[in-house]
């Protein structure tokens, strides 16, 4: 009897390397796209480009970009992508009337899958160049990882790059290394601009190393980038009614205007002292005695260290920023993480293999403080949730959603039909509110002349540490608050839990 191949389902192990890992991984993350399903201000633009391709399709004139257009525009092609690929799933659900919030949670499930598949081209490269125990190190550090697959389904324009730079990851490791830049170039030109920093370092490497040629680099470069500039300027001068390249005007406001400094900003050494040591945990040490461990990984992490580098010199930072350079220092992470667990029995590295069981153990008990602390993150969400929830009469209701209560959770997907009706007209100074016929408001304000506070929904404040098991508790407070017009006595029958 022939012996199965290797990887091809022959036994436990090879379903677990062929789709078990993926499995693992997909759970994880539809548990936190499930438990925290609302989206925040940064994933605005696209989650309402999906709501609006999906809902008013050719009707242009009714999408949310127009009347809220945000401070840069960005391209609609993510957007597309996504609505296709979920649009017969969400099709049943509109035949079946059920609520938009599901449509909402398919898109996102839907974003998941294409960078979780992303992910399992760079976890088979792994497998190839490095083992089967690198790749299952590589797959249990991302799984007690807390950001990485948290952003997974998130709408951001760094997670439809981060799946193209997975997918450049696995051209490299691969061999392909002409393909690796095409990838990369299609992310940089298309969804961040930023890009081309990891670009830059990758194609230097490789033209070093003389895989491939300047000229052959610079042939294939600018004909993809051309072909990449055309098409979103066609698909997205379309729909934002004018001729535009929006990556290029991305690019002109954070770093020749540097503009993004007003949203804050952070010392130059924040991505190495804070962002990278939170969302890589146990791995972030391991990535540097991987470096030193095994050599082979140097050529790889070197230039991904060089993009982080080069993007600390921008004065505003987030996390989401330099996401995709965490996937390659897993790699390293995980080849670390191998060779402690091949010398596991002999003098000293016992030790050492023990404490890093441990910091295992740490990390995910860190991920699961992170994931209490971001699934009350979106308490403008939940108070649009609790009213409709609270208020299931067939009288039109008109609901004015401030600000603050739209960044944190409330998007197009969350409205009922009729008879709710919403609106977010800004700067409406607080005492015009009550000249004003609104059945509800939703706000960060306590008390509002004219209405009655009727609940508040507590989010996330900080982490207290306390001298006990567990050290750390979380410390929530009122975040938004529900009222009703005091002019509606049917409004004021219902049973309200009222504001602290």
């Amino acid at each position: 009897m022939p012996r199965p191949k290797p990887g091809s389902g022959g036994g436990g192990g090879g379903w677990l390397s062929g789709w078990g890992w993926d499995l693992m991984l997909g759970s994880i993350a539809a548990f936190y796209a499930v438990m925290a399903p609302y989206t925040k201000v940064e994933e605005s633009f696209n989650v309402q480009a999906m709501h609006d391709i999906l809902y008013h399709t050719y009707h242009i004139e009714k999408y949310d970009h127009l009347e809220f257009p945000g401070v840069v525009p960005r391209t609609f092609i993510g957007a597309f992508v996504i609505s296709i690929l979920s649009s017969p799933a969400v099709f049943v659900l509109r035949l079946l009337h059920v609520p938009k919030f599901y449509s909402l949670l398919t898109v996102r499930l839907t974003l998941s899958c294409v960078t979780l598949m992303s992910l399992r081209l760079l976890r088979l490269q792994v497998k190839k160049k490095f083992g089967h125990q690198a790749e299952a190190f590589f797959v249990i550090l991302t799984a007690i990882q807390f950001h990485l697959l948290f952003y997974s389904s998130r709408p951001l324009p760094n997670i439809f790059a981060l799946a193209l730079v997975n997918l450049a990851y696995s051209f490299w490791f691969k061999g392909s290394y002409l393909c690796t830049l095409q990838a990369l170039i299609v992310a940089a030109v298309v969804f961040r601009c930023d890009m081309i920093l990891l670009l830059g370092p990758i194609g230097l490497a490789l033209m070093l190393s003389r895989s491939v040629s300047l000229l052959e680099a610079v042939k294939y470069c600018i004909s993809t980038a051309l072909i990449c500039i055309g098409f979103t300027m066609l698909v997205d001068s379309i729909m934002w009614r004018r001729i535009l390249w929006p990556e290029f005007q991305v690019l002109w406001f954070n770093s020749v205007l540097n503009r993004s400094s007003e949203w804050g900003t952070h010392s130059v050494h924040w991505y190495f002292t804070s962002a990278l040591p939170r969302s890589m945990i146990v791995a972030y040490p391991l990535c540097m005695v991987g470096a030193l461990l095994d050599r082979r990984i140097v050529p790889y992490m070197l230039p991904v260290f060089l993009f982080v580098v080069l993007y600390s010199k921008l004065p505003h930072k987030e996390l989401r920023f330099i996401i995709a350079s965490i996937p390659m220092f897993n790699v390293s992470a995980s080849l670390a993480a191998s060779r402690l667990y091949n010398n596991r029995k002999k003098a000293g590295w016992n030790l050492l293999y023990i404490l890093t069981l441990g910091a295992f153990l740490v990390s995910l008990g860190y991920s699961t403080v992170t994931f209490i602390a971001s699934y009350n993150n979106y308490p403008g969400g939940y108070a649009l949730k609790a009213l409709h929830e609270a208020d299931s009469s067939v009288k039109e209701k008109m609901v004015h959603i401030d600000a603050f209560t739209a960044m944190s959770g409330v998007s197009r997907f969350c409205e009922n039909e009729y008879p709710w009706r919403y609106s977010k007209e800004e700067d409406i100074p607080i005492e015009e509110f009550e000249k004003r016929n609104f059945t509800y408001l939703l706000n960060e304000h306590r008390s509002i002349g004219g209405y009655q506070c009727l609940f508040a929904v507590d989010g996330f404040s900080r982490v207290k540490f306390k001298p006990q098991i567990p050290p750390l508790s979380l410390v929530k407070e009122p975040k938004v608050f529900a009222h009703g017009n005091m002019r509606d006595p049917d409004i004021l029958s219902l049973n309200w839990p009222g504001c602290p």
